[in-house]
């Protein structure tokens, strides 16, 4: 799980809801058969790096090939906020554009630019997994130099919740419909595939509980490959919707955190020089009540309104400086990382 540090997810609260439970659970396959059949997938892995040069921050996660041109599949939270994203795939690295995002589902789609005739990882169908059933998910927790992580365990349950954490900013995003299995995924994990003894991928890890030791080797959650797809083909489409950003997102320029219980807005903790919000006259410690008049009531608001943005709109930003007074101005928005 996790991608660079500032985005590594703790599991804040698990919220068990069985959505499907099956009759009978086929033989579990033996560790081994399920390490033999994760060398069958390797090929299609990709190992993402990532760098955020305003804060330092440099990170590491996982996807997979969707396409032989190069089309990757991961979690949004592996890449947000990067400048530079790379994914290797069998040794060969290549540079990565953000073709689109969902980030309430945590889904994103990479292009690694100049690839070609890549294998895409064999597709599985979620909805017929069955508790017990064995699966194996594949990561970079160890690094883009070492071997990849291969986390053995089974499937346990349909419909899962948990709240994920930034720890940097304290932030907290519920995630629903996920799938659980009893595997110890870790940091690095996040956007790997989770596959079955067939060699397909049904799931994409994207948070673990491995470092709250809640059960025999942790447990880890990942995104239906039903669902995911789904998203998936609508980025590759080009189908923006109110969840769906097609692109990078746009950059109003400002690091915020939440208003006082009870109060409206967000506080902005800093506002980057030269950038939309500037211009438009915020500054450190002002609070940033609305955008296009749509009223901020949690850190969470501000990026999911921004999500429905593109390079050059120009939105209506309403603020109480730090004297006091109400103030209002108009910001171009930028791309962004």
């Amino acid at each position: 799980m996790g991608s660079f540090p500032r985005l590594r997810f703790a599991l804040a609260a698990l919220i068990a809801a069985l959505a499907f439970v099956a009759p009978v659970a086929p033989a579990a396959a033996a560790p081994n058969d399920l390490v033999s059949v994760s060398t069958q997938v390797e090929p299609s892995v990709v190992r993402i790096d990532t760098q955020v040069d305003y804060q330092g921050v440099i990170g590491a996660g996982t996807g997979f090939v969707i396409d032989p041109g190069g089309q990757v599949l991961t979690n949004f939270h592996v890449v947000q906020g990067a400048d530079r994203i790379t994914g290797t795939v069998n040794g060969r690295p290549y540079p990565a554009t953000l073709v689109g995002y969902d980030r309430k589902r945590d889904v994103a789609v990479l292009q690694l630019q100049g690839a070609g005739g890549l294998p895409p990882a064999r597709i599985g169908d979620s909805n017929v997994l069955v508790p017990g059933e064995p699966v194996v998910a594949l990561g970079n927790a160890s690094g883009t130099e070492s071997p990849l992580t291969q986390e053995v365990g089974t499937f346990t349950a349909f419909g899962q919740t948990v709240n994920a954490e930034d720890t940097l900013t304290g932030s907290s995003d519920e995630i629903t419909g996920l799938i659980e299995f009893a595997a110890p995924v870790r940091a690095g994990d996040s956007g790997g595939p989770v596959v079955n003894a067939n060699g397909e991928v049904v799931g994409i890890t994207t948070a673990a509980s491995v470092n709250f030791k809640m059960g025999p080797g942790g447990k880890g959650f990942a995104i239906p490959i039903n669902d995911a797809m789904s998203i998936a083909n609508q980025i590759r489409a080009g189908a923006a919707s109110d969840s769906v950003h097609i692109g990078p997102p746009v950059l109003l320029g400002v690091g915020i955190r939440a208003a006082d219980r009870g109060a409206p807005g967000v506080v902005i903790q800093e506002v980057l020089r030269g950038g939309p919000a500037e211009q438009a006259g915020l500054a450190d410690g002002d609070l940033l009540l609305s955008v296009d008049g749509v009223r901020l009531d949690s850190s969470k608001s501000l990026p999911a309104l921004l999500d429905r943005h593109y390079p050059g709109d120009v939105v209506d930003l309403t603020w109480v400086d730090r004297s006091g007074g109400t103030r209002t101005g108009k910001a171009v928005l930028t791309p962004g990382s």
